[in-house]
């Protein structure tokens, strides 16, 4: 076990044993049960050059590439900030409730930097669910679709202050030197107080360096959010990293009314943290900049990045130096700030401590889980125990299983019947979308399948 921090650990003496509680709030464990798998002898290219080009949810990859976690787990990791719904819910200004919402989406995918293993592809009808008092929402997913993968996922507050749900399934190809994940699929929150609801799609992922190098993260693309009921809509630029690496991870856009009225502008990094400020001081700002030789600029424009940026990225495998800090106009207000990683962190897949809590099986959860949750994987299980072997024969078991009971369905001509999303339109775009069908947590999990 690694500890994270030894003068608070959270472990029980004997393994598995709920960990204690303060102040009546459930605590959850700080670290994995075994440190990261090396993955320095193995050779992504023996299996990835047949590959260029193709789908690759259809290419068996060694579970040493991969991370414990299902892709449904990291579906999840979109909560981590959820006290940004929470905050955009109690904000009586719409501007102020759409730049809340902007942070939200931001950094629902800022626990993918440095987060280069693959999440196990669900099984199925596989589902995860999790329940956070402390955060103050429930979530459940289930895999709906195998070809094409996707995921449906449905989240509220226990409050009842909001609903955000959704359906993804990424587009993932490999370009000779990076593997690309296209997050196809709408993003819905409902703040059901102000009746309003605001969709979105995430920005397009890249993994570089998945040949030789060190593995790095971008992401990129245009994210729009539309607030359906006032017509107002965030443009956020997620930029590319650029030939020299100035614009890595970088994160610029507005907020516009109905009439494309600029209302708000957004800058900062989805990897550190977002700022706001009204267009008037940001043109000011700009202006100035323009006319005289900016000190704080010129000085970031010499650092280490200039030096180790001469050459562009498709001639070298260095990854791009970030500049550490962003660039804070006088006037801004903080929208977002990171959380922390813990220490141990690249030791544990550079998860971060929300993360760290998502496989965990408490004692006695088994009896309230259905069978399909993810954390009843036995592959996964092992891997996260640090048993490479057993995870491996487990994942081929499991996925052979599937195989033969699509054989037997296509057999009998019976059609996959989803437990607990069903397929529709999404109410506010109109958009095919995979839709909550309710009383999960009612736990009358009798006609779950079997899938491990």
């Amino acid at each position: 076990m690694i500890d994270l921090d030894t003068s608070k650990s959270t472990r029980s003496g004997k393994s598995g044993e709920r960990p204690p509680q303060e102040n009546g709030i459930q605590k959850h464990r700080t670290a994995l049960p075994a440190p990261m798998f090396t993955r320095s002898d193995f050779s992504v290219w023996s299996i990835l050059k047949k590959c260029i080009g193709l789908e690759l949810s259809k290419i068996t990859m060694p579970i040493a590439f991969n991370e414990p976690l299902s892709f449904l787990q990291r579906i999840t990791e979109y909560m981590e900030h959820v006290y940004l719904i929470h905050k955009a819910s109690n904000q009586s200004q719409t501007l102020e409730r759409m730049q809340s919402v902007a942070a939200f989406a931001v950094s629902a995918v800022a626990s993918q930097w440095e987060r280069t293993g693959k999440p196990f592809n669900p099984l199925l009808g596989e589902t995860y669910e999790l329940i956070r008092e402390d955060l103050g929402f429930r979530f459940i997913s289930e895999q709906v679709s195998h070809h094409p993968p996707i995921s449906a996922f449905y989240s509220e507050g226990l409050n009842q202050d909001f609903m955000f749900h959704g359906s993804i399934y990424p587009k993932l190809k490999f370009w000779g030197k990076s593997v690309e994940a296209e997050p196809r699929g709408t993003i819905t929150l409902e703040l059901l107080k102000h009746n309003e609801a605001y969709t979105w799609t995430n920005p397009t992922c890249c993994v570089h360096n998945v040949i030789l190098g060190q593995l790095w993260i971008e992401q990129y693309g245009i994210v729009e959010i539309l607030n359906h009921r006032t017509g107002d809509k965030c443009i956020l630029h997620f930029k590319p990293c650029g030939l020299f690496g100035k614009e890595l991870h970088r994160v610029e856009g507005y907020i516009q009314d109905k009439n494309r009225k600029k209302l708000f502008i957004i800058y900062g990094k989805w990897t550190e943290c977002l700022w706001g400020i009204d267009p008037v001081s940001y043109e000011s700002f700009k202006k100035h900049e323009r006319r005289s030789d900016h000190p704080r600029k010129a000085k970031m424009d010499d650092g280490p990045e200039k030096a180790n940026s001469d050459i562009p990225d498709d001639m070298t495998d260095d990854v791009p130096v970030a500049q550490e800090t962003v660039q804070v106009i006088p006037g801004s207000k903080l929208l977002w700030r990171i959380n922390s990683r813990p220490p141990n962190s690249a030791q544990m897949y550079n998860f971060t401590s929300f993360t760290v809590s998502l496989n965990e099986l408490e004692s006695g959860m088994e009896k309230t889980l259905p069978p399909t949750d993810c954390r009843l994987r036995p592959d996964i299980r092992g891997m996260e125990n640090g048993n490479m072997d057993l995870a491996s024969q487990e994942k081929e078991r499991l996925e052979e299983k599937q195989r033969e009971a699509r054989k037997e369905r296509a057999k009998e001509e019976a059609e996959w019947r989803t437990r607990w999303f069903y397929p529709g339109d999404n109410p506010y775009t109109g958009t095919p979308d995979w839709l909550y069908a309710g009383d999960y947590f009612e736990r009358n999990f009798s006609d779950c399948p079997d899938i491990y």
